[in-house]
């Protein structure tokens, strides 16, 4: 079996942590069949070493331009494909010469960005995204919830859908920082305080404005208190310079030399900010499965999140849940659990064990036969093949 991978988006965050570590893991559990990963050398190059079966065919057209994508159905065809996975949702058609797989981590573009749009571009990208959809061999849901979503939103049949669950990067189970590291931590980025922590893309569904406001009632409340007065929060995402209403917030609410915003901070790094952080914050009103909580989890750091989405799902009882709407809901959260021995030493214990449910291998094997289900599929004689 041939197999295109369309690692275009392999640096990005998100899609870039799937892709990567879903071609890292097929790489370890499949030695016969052949993968093209079909982007720049250089996105290549971040999945690193790869065994001979894998190779690395350059397209340097972004997914989103009409060149990018005759580009890329040209070199499908070239390679001579039997299947390609797309590891993101795309919504113009692409008219591949082979079946395709297609992985859904939220639907997100269809319930907030979306209101940025005319309602006749609203409606087209519904449309194609629809089509798009409908026309794929399997779509892969990371979670229930996201298969729930796009059953509900673009009455998919539930058979067409398949959960495959996401898994942190396996560069968060390094084990905790060392002193050596925290020292990095002090000298680099000047951290030297106790500090609630978020990290996560930037985007409005990830609701920074309430964590600033219940930060702000927080330090209000350990005022009174007289704790942790040098507490902290640092926000750590990409395209922050596109979201000066964050800094507002920060303002009004009299906490800006309390926040600290760190942009984009890479994995290496990442890893000791999860590691120090006292509490990480992620009250999240949509998540396709959610990441970020695991890999916070993975460092053994308490956690309060949403009770909504994907996100009960994916966490069980291994954090503090909360209504993310509710500002004072999600400060008596973070008092509780920055104050609270006993339940951080709780939360803590349960997010070792939960991350461990979560495998890329498993992850990878699950994929992989569904591969072969598609390709086996589309070989068969028109009269006896399945639907998927």
């Amino acid at each position: 079996m041939k197999v295109g991978v369309d690692i275009r988006r392999a640096t990005e965050f998100g899609v870039g942590t799937y892709t990567r570590n879903i071609v890292r893991a097929l790489s370890r559990i499949d030695h016969s069949n052949e993968y093209s990963l079909i982007g720049s050398p250089q996105t290549a190059a971040e999945i690193g070493d790869l065994p001979a079966n894998f190779t690395s065919i350059a397209l340097l057209e972004p997914d989103d331009t009409t060149k990018g994508h005759f580009e890329f159905r040209a070199t499908v065809k070239r390679r001579g494909c039997d299947i390609v996975h797309i590891p993101q949702l795309f919504w113009v058609p692409r008219n591949l010469p082979c079946p395709y797989v297609i992985t859904v981590h939220d639907v997100v573009e269809h319930m907030y960005r979306a209101r940025d749009r005319s309602s006749l571009r609203r409606s087209l990208h519904f449309q194609f995204t629809r089509h798009v959809l409908k026309k794929a061999g399997r779509i892969l849901a990371v979670s229930k919830f996201t298969k729930s979503e796009i059953e509900k939103l673009f009455g998919i049949a539930g058979r067409h859908i398949e959960v495959v669950y996401n898994a942190i990067d396996e560069r968060f189970l390094k084990g905790h920082a060392t002193e050596a590291d925290q020292q990095v931590l002090e000298e680099r980025y000047l951290v030297t305080y106790p500090f609630l922590l978020y990290a996560g893309r930037i985007s409005p569904h990830k609701n920074l404005v309430r964590i600033i406001q219940a930060f702000a009632a927080l330090k209000a409340e350990l005022e009174k208190q007289a704790k942790y007065p040098d507490l902290k929060l640092i926000i750590i995402g990409d395209e922050l310079s596109k979201h000066p209403d964050l800094r507002r917030t920060a303002i009004r609410s009299g906490v800006q030399n309390d926040v600290r915003f760190m942009g984009f901070v890479p994995i290496e790094m990442l890893r000791l900010f999860y590691d120090a952080a006292k509490v990480f914050v992620f009250p999240s009103l949509f998540e396709g499965f959610g990441l970020q909580p695991l890999e916070a989890m993975a460092h053994g750091t308490p956690v309060v999140t949403s009770n909504t989405s994907s996100l009960p799902e994916v966490i069980g009882q291994a954090a503090v849940l909360v209504n993310p709407e509710n500002v004072f809901e999600i400060m008596r959260a973070l008092h509780r659990v920055l104050l609270d021995q006993s339940v951080r030493d709780k939360i803590r214990e349960r997010g070792y064990e939960q991350v461990k449910k979560y495998s890329w291998d498993a992850s990878a094997q699950r994929i992989l036969e569904v591969y072969e289900e598609i390709a086996n599929q589309s070989q068969a004689p028109a009269g006896i093949r399945r639907t998927a």
